[in-house]
């Protein structure tokens, strides 16, 4: 198969691209990095004598390019539906950040713009590739802790602290789609989902801790209107019971801690960082006389499945949905979340929030 073509969309030498996208790309062979665009000539510029690729400041010049294959798109929330439409107006494979979408009718329309054009789509929650998890999974299907009873995770959006620079600051006003609801809590929702099914019930409350964060700039304060301490509770569809609480900022404990508890077991997956999708996550686990739970060492083929250089990165993870994409791509299978599946996601948002905003839990649609 020949190399699949990326042209990313936000593809500055600054931003999260430029750590999870753009090294992966030179270190992957079945893709090619082949054009940026950036929202400035004067980035633009930057970036081509960077990356050593056409550069644009209008997406829809990195679009056309004849050799873009898949265009990434790795900007605000809000820029979403414009790029997006464009690129699958235009026939392209569309990589969409997550979320994919400002709120639950843009993610309706664009997956329907996907669905009706035939395009093929990646929407970017990679936590589910990392060893870990998939190791843990792989675990519970072997009935290493035997029924899975419950499970509860813990962590910290590391954003939405007491104090943010000034680029960060659209993440706290929730007209921008991007919350720790949104992003943090659904990056880790979605392995949690991968590793023990789907949510049947939710309940949920979501509360405004801090009101106001500072600007670290320019001392200046702005308001919050993001809910910063999420709280979700439910019944999976085979009937465990799940809790899952995610703060804005950082904890002085832990800032992401995953227990699954089962008949015969337990599982516990914890990482210093709170986003766990490009986190280091240490596995343990205890079953049967064990007193205490212990690491669990990793096999090493489920972290030697992407280049030496890239292990331990923040990008490891995001090489394994490209090296899925390609491997799907050559297959004719569909195994990577696509905007179908983002779809899912942010109708599971809508019925958190619903849940929150009425007190009523909510049951979830399949």
């Amino acid at each position: 198969m020949e190399r699949i073509g990326v042209g990313i969309v936000g593809g500055s030498t600054t931003g999260w691209a430029s750590l999870g996208h753009i090294p992966v790309l030179a270190a992957l062979p079945d893709v090619e990095l082949r054009a940026v665009s950036t929202s400035r000539s004067s980035s633009a510029q930057a970036a081509a004598a960077e990356y050593g690729v056409p550069a644009y400041d209008n997406h829809r010049d990195l679009i056309a390019h004849p050799g873009v294959d898949l265009v990434v798109v790795s900007v605000k929330v809000t820029e979403h539906l414009e790029i997006i439409s464009d690129a699958v107006t235009a026939g392209k494979a569309v990589y969409s950040e997550w979320p994919l979408a400002n709120g639950l009718a843009e993610a309706e329309k664009l997956t329907e713009l996907a669905r009706t054009a035939g395009v093929r789509t990646v929407a970017g929650l990679q936590g589910r590739y990392a060893p870990e998890v998939r190791h843990a999974r792989d675990l519970i299907r072997d009935g290493y802790i035997g029924e899975v009873l419950g499970t509860t995770m813990v962590g910290s959006g590391m954003v939405w602290g007491p104090q943010a620079t000034a680029s960060q600051a659209y993440w706290y006003d929730k007209a921008n789609g991007a919350t720790p609801l949104t992003s943090p809590t659904m990056h880790a929702l979605d392995p949690l989902h991968f590793v023990l099914g789907e949510f049947d019930t939710v309940a949920a409350q979501l509360t405004i801790g801090r009101k106001q964060a500072t600007i670290a700039e320019s001392g200046s304060t702005i308001d919050v209107s993001v809910a910063d301490q999420v709280a979700v509770i439910g019944t999976l569809r085979g009937g465990a019971a799940a809790s899952v609480f995610y703060r804005g900022g950082a904890s002085r404990g832990d800032n992401f801690r995953w227990e699954i508890n089962g008949s015969e077991g337990d599982l516990v997956m914890t990482s210093a960082w709170g986003n766990m999708q490009v986190a280091e996550l240490t596995l343990a686990g205890g079953r049967g006389a064990d007193g205490a739970v212990r690491p669990i060492e990793t096999p090493a083929s489920y972290v030697n499945d992407v280049p030496a250089e890239l292990r331990g990165t923040v990008g490891a993870n995001v090489a394994r949905l490209y090296t899925h994409l390609a491997r799907d791509l050559s297959d004719g299978t569909r195994t990577v979340p696509d905007f179908e599946h983002a779809l899912k996601r942010h109708r599971l948002i809508d019925s958190i929030e619903r849940a929150a905003d009425t007190g009523v839990r909510q049951a979830i649609q399949h």
